[in-house]
């Protein structure tokens, strides 16, 4: 069966009221000029200490480029892109939140100030982002990627959940059946646990899931994960689950 376009995804997903809202206040001058952060902004505000606060980690950055589309696409652009969607999103409902990166950087010297980091920029940058995630109490943990395989046809959003925290299974599901529900109806995939190879999920105490976006190896996937309109739907089902969650 053919594939529903990205913006007849849309459509369907605008005509549930709570989500047509939240598209609207998304879209326009609004969103892009004031909303968006720049690699500049402070992407944080004061909030109550008791305040759940969201840290929505864009994977990859700078020398690391993540997965490449078969047309030169980077995966850590298209990251980045979703995770400043959601992040304008939450903050236009009072959310709390914080990104780890909001320009194109790793994070190896964010906290540390070595004189090398040869060979040690992967590692430090992943204890880093761990650091940002856990550094105050009722934090939830958001990492933002896409995936790609050799095969081609595969496709759809999966997420992963950390093992060291009872609710983020809960958060996970609520996270697959938000998509499922309202952009990608032909999305059987489940959740899984995340294992030793996603180093944060593995050592994260807190809430914790990893959102594969997408399949970087699959043209129409691909072709939707590069279209805003259709990034921004994504952004705002991630949302939704979030604030479904954090109640």
């Amino acid at each position: 069966m053919k594939e529903n376009k990205p913006f007849l995804y849309t459509i369907r997903f605008v005509a549930v009221a709570f989500f047509s809202v939240m598209i609207v206040l998304a879209l326009g001058f609004v969103f892009n000029k004031f909303v968006i952060p720049t690699d500049s902004d402070n992407t944080v505000s004061a909030f109550n200490d008791n305040s759940v606060r969201f840290v929505i980690d864009a994977g990859h950055g700078g020398e690391d480029a993540g997965a490449v589309a078969d047309d030169g696409t980077l995966e850590k652009d298209l990251n980045l892109k979703i995770a400043k969607m959601l992040y304008a999103i939450l903050r236009l409902n009072g959310n709390e939140v914080i990104l780890t990166r909001n320009g194109d950087t790793l994070l190896y010297d964010y906290y540390d100030d070595l004189d090398d980091y040869t060979g040690k920029k992967k590692v430090y940058d992943l204890k880093n982002r761990l650091r940002i995630a856990e550094e105050k109490d009722n934090s939830i943990y958001v990492g933002i990627h896409m995936n790609k395989f050799s095969v081609s046809k595969y496709s759809g959003l999966q997420v992963y959940y950390s093992k060291n925290n009872d609710t983020s299974y809960e958060l996970a599901s609520s996270l697959k059946n938000a998509v499922k529900a309202n952009l990608q109806p032909l999305n059987n995939r489940e959740v899984k646990r995340g294992d030793s190879s996603i180093y944060i999920l593995n050592e994260a105490s807190i809430p914790a899931v990893l959102i594969e976006c997408g399949f970087l190896s699959n043209p129409q996937e691909l072709s939707n994960l590069k279209n805003d309109e259709y990034s921004r739907a994504l952004a705002t089902c991630i949302f939704s689950a979030l604030s479904q969650y954090a109640k």
